[in-house]
């Protein structure tokens, strides 16, 4: 037995010491956050296992609730769906009251949890602030006025509206199982400003629309050089603290005192989420005051490029029911929903995404949680809608 133990303390020495030979030492942290956690991908409570840097709330303004708050039961299919999709949170948002919620598996209003890439149109709302300030000139600023790495070749032409519109030409491999992707170094690394100055740019920035992670942290990186503030702190200042959210959120960072993981891993809840849809269903103003420029936020919830008519500045686009509906998602499943046309903010919070094909940008959980809540509403017949006739998984 002794001599076994000798052996396994030495085999696992060489390969700690390949990785780091390899510089993918930061698949430890991945074994040790993920799969020693009983998982297989990042999860919804993973941000206590990283540093954080505190989002932090001012004066909290509850949500008011509708007089009609929780009488409606929810539909057959949106419970069946949040079972097999193991749902956390789904609220429904009418007219900026708390028309229905609903929560599971232990999470309640103030539990917080991932965001993954919902952050990345908080990024994006906060690049737009930045321009408002006259902090970056305009979506036409040289991502390279602020990071000479980018001055050469391709990347040189590279915009700080590329990166928020996805069209950057950058090499990166948007992959989430692989344990080699540039994603996954991102996710678990500790030097994630290296790792992105790094990066090539191999294709013509500005022309077409290419959904990377790495576009967003760029973009965050440029946001903190141009304002001289933490992206969190700026965050706050300019967004969280007016919106009167009632907890402090938490940003994921690469290492203590580190840059926020900016792509994903905003920790909130979801009733503090939802205050981006209410901002966003009215153009940048929160009860009578301006916090972002209309024109603003028209530009982020309409398509750069109408070959890709999913995709604006940082938020995800769908025409769905004859109506306009523009959202934040995330990785598992993470949405916030706006339908500003009926004055509606649906928010999912949950473990598993819905099925995702290659012919819909848009996953098959989206059309269950907007059908199913108009049904709840009484603004859709039972019979209406996609959500009953795609599988979820």
């Amino acid at each position: 037995m002794k001599k076994f133990l000798l052996w396994l303390i030495g085999i696992l020495a060489a390969v700690v010491l390949l990785l780091y030979i390899f510089n993918v030492d930061y698949l430890i942290k991945a074994v040790r956050v993920v799969y020693l956690h009983g998982k297989t991908t990042a999860y919804l409570s993973d941000y206590t296992h990283f540093d954080n840097r505190v989002v932090k709330k001012g004066t909290g303004q509850p949500w008011a609730l509708h007089k009609e708050y929780n009488k409606i039961k929810a539909t057959a299919r949106l419970n069946e769906v949040n079972k097999e999709l193991s749902t956390v949170a789904y609220l429904i948002i009418k007219n900026d009251s708390i028309w229905h919620e609903s929560y599971f598996d232990g999470y309640g209003k103030d539990s917080k949890s991932n965001s993954f890439s919902m952050a990345k149109s908080i990024v994006s709302a906060a690049m737009f602030k930045a321009i408002e300030e006259g902090k970056i000139k305009s979506l036409d600023q040289k991502v390279s006025d602020y990071f000479p790495e980018f001055g050469k070749g391709k990347a040189a032409q590279l915009t700080v509206g590329d990166l928020s519109s996805m069209a950057t030409g950058l090499d990166w491999d948007e992959e989430y199982s692989s344990a080699f992707s540039i994603t996954t170094r991102a996710y678990f690394g500790d030097e994630l400003e290296k790792t992105m100055l790094n990066i090539a740019v191999t294709k013509e920035p500005g022309k077409e629309f290419k959904y990377v992670s790495g576009a967003t942290e760029l973009l965050a990186m440029v946001v903190v050089k141009a304002t001289g503030e933490h992206l969190s702190d700026y965050v706050s200042k300019h967004f969280w603290q007016p919106m009167g959210a009632e907890n402090d959120a938490l940003w994921q960072l690469d290492h203590p005192d580190g840059i926020e993981k900016a792509f994903c891993c905003f920790a909130s809840n979801a009733r503090d989420f939802a205050r981006f849809g209410k901002l966003f269903k009215h153009n940048g103003d929160w009860n009578g005051k301006k916090l972002l420029d209309s024109t603003a936020v028209q530009k982020m919830v309409t398509p750069r490029f109408p070959s890709s008519p999913q995709y604006g500045y940082g938020w995800w686009l769908n025409n769905y029911l004859g109506k306009k509906m523009y959202y934040m998602r995330g990785h598992l499943g993470q949405f916030v929903i706006v339908i500003p046309e009926d004055a509606i903010v649906i928010v999912r919070l949950g473990d598993i995404k819905g099925l995702q094909t290659k012919k819909d940008p848009h996953s098959n959980d989206f059309y269950v949680y907007v059908d199913e809540a108009y049904k709840m509403m009484g603004l859709m017949k039972p019979e209406d809608g996609e959500g009953n006739k795609r599988a979820m998984k």
